[in-house]
């Protein structure tokens, strides 16, 4: 094992032709070492300045292992052995570890409400940072890959007894003869002036089989309102007549928009979830990143600054059928935004904060050596079944194969699939999320208070504190008096706490 810790091992043999020549030289990793302490130590001087704008990237699923692989996909996709390479993530000055229990689970679900009991909701609901930014003069904006009422983006703005309650189809009679509002209802009434909305989910919005615009023989692309609301038509009716709102549903759409003349933009790519970024289709589907170019450009027109939140949301599908190729193609994608934002923003009073919900049982080893594909093979075979062994695997999920009595022999198999399904320990239909924490990194005013091991919950009050955005505002005023600006806190991206939906 070659370790960059272990400064005087680099001077033995190296064999490995796929190790760089200039890692083979002990000079490459002292210089490289002086050069990162040199970083370290201009960190002192700390970033107290207000923070403007606000981004929260939230990796669906993105635990440390995902992290890991993903930054040597990303290498090996740019022709390298991948394993020193770095995610935009990486490049972030502050890093913290996160909780992610709830208050009544060991292991997280996305949405921790009290499920489907909608008489437990009045008066149990919660504020969410995109309500304070809004409510301090900030343009807010929602962008994700999943649909726009999926539990990490209705956090920010639906008060839900159920993470399902999609639209009222998906609602039981009792809920709605209680007066409980689906989640597209709340999307669009609950704040009304959301500046940026793009995502998937729009036969919700819809009519009870209304035929979809772009899957006209889909039975299951077809709207699902059973009360025959267009919501569409109801948010461009809540707008105001001065101003600009965009209904788009392609990419072609998205791209020839004019930033500067629009001042609402509602995007609906796809009636369910958005494609894998794997199967995207390049004409109707954006990327992650193209919608977090344009939401950026909206948003940052305020002078007030904004608020943005970006969910990479299929990891964690990825996962969840045991597709990890699926899976870290698009943490790859959410790493590309990650960089477009920090192209178009500055660190100077910009806030940028990546973190995930939670992890899932997903993990690489067996001695792979360098620069072997994430998705290959460990260069070993079981020393019970004498089979190989692919260096991905899960703990449990879809992938549990048995063919003949034994677990099946993955060379007769193509394990390089977009869509191959790693195996698993213990055979699920969906493979479960993890209990670890899950990494925390900042950049920008502030950030330097995201460090060692917290509860999640504290990661939008340090975002609101930044921004001087909701209730303890008094060192604000202090702090501008000084000319070196502070912050405020805040009650959480209802998606963040413990009880309410937890993405």
């Amino acid at each position: 094992m070659i370790s960059p810790f272990l400064v005087l091992a680099i001077g033995t043999c190296l064999t490995n032709s796929l190790v760089p020549e200039k890692e083979k030289d002990p000079k490459y990793w002292r210089a490289q070492a002086q050069q990162t302490l040199q970083n370290a130590l201009r960190l002192q001087k700390l970033n107290t300045n207000v923070a403007k704008n606000i981004i929260m990237f939230l990796g669906d699923g993105m635990g440390v292992s995902t992290v890991t692989a993903a930054r040597i996909l990303k290498g090996q996709l740019h022709n390298s052995p991948g394993e020193e390479s770095r995610l935009e993530m990486d490049k972030f000055p502050f890093v913290a570890l996160s909780k992610t229990y709830n208050t009544n689970a060991q292991v997280p679900d996305s949405a921790a409400t009290q499920r489907t009991q909608c008489n437990t909701t009045q008066g149990n609901e919660v504020t969410s940072i995109l309500h304070w930014a809004k409510e301090a003069g900030k343009s807010v904006g929602i962008v994700t890959t999943t649909r726009v009422n999926h539990a990490t983006p209705s956090a920010a703005y639906a008060h839900s007894a159920d993470r399902d309650w999609y639209s009222d189809n998906e609602m039981p009679s009792e809920a709605l003869s209680q007066g409980c509002k689906d989640i597209a209802y709340q999307l669009v009434h609950n704040i009304k002036d959301i500046e940026v909305i793009m995502g998937g989910g729009r036969k919700y919005m819809f009519p009870k089989n209304r035929t979809d615009v772009e899957y006209e023989m889909d039975e299951k692309a077809r709207g699902t309102r059973l009360d025959g609301l267009n919501l569409i038509d109801i948010w461009k009716s809540f707008k105001p007549r001065h101003k600009h709102s965009h209904y788009i549903w392609n990419r072609t759409e998205l791209l020839t928009l004019d930033p500067y003349t629009v001042d609402y933009l509602l995007g609906l790519f796809e009636p369910g979830d958005m494609q894998y970024e794997l199967n995207r289709n390049n004409v109707t589907d954006p990327s992650l990143s193209e919608m977090v170019e344009m939401a950026i450009k909206i948003l940052s027109k305020n002078p007030e600054g904004f608020f943005l939140l970006v969910e990479g949301g299929r990891i964690d599908h990825g996962h969840h059928e045991g597709k990890a190729k699926q899976a870290l193609h698009e943490v790859v994608e959410m790493d590309r935004a990650i960089g477009q934002a920090g192209d178009m923003t500055s660190q100077e009073d910009t806030l940028t904060v990546v973190t995930a919900d939670h992890s899932h049982v997903f993990t690489f080893g067996g001695y792979t050596p360098r620069g072997n594909s994430i998705f290959g093979l460990a260069p070993m075979v079981s020393d019970t079944d004498k089979k190989p062994f692919t260096a991905i695997l899960y703990g449990n999920g879809p992938g549990y194969k048995v063919v003949g009595g034994e677990r099946e022999n993955v060379s007769m198999v193509d394990y390089a699939h977009n869509n191959y399904q790693a195996q698993s320990a213990v055979p699920l239909r969906h493979e479960t999320h993890g209990g670890e924490d899950v990494a925390v990194f900042a950049k920008g005013p502030m950030a330097h208070l995201l460090h060692g091991v917290h509860e999640q919950n504290y990661i939008p009050h340090v975002m609101a504190y930044a921004a001087c955005i909701g209730a303890n505002r008094d060192h604000c005023a202090s702090a501008s008096l000084a000319g070196s600006p502070s912050p405020g806190p805040l009650l959480l991206l209802l998606a963040l706490l413990p009880l309410g939906i937890l993405f």
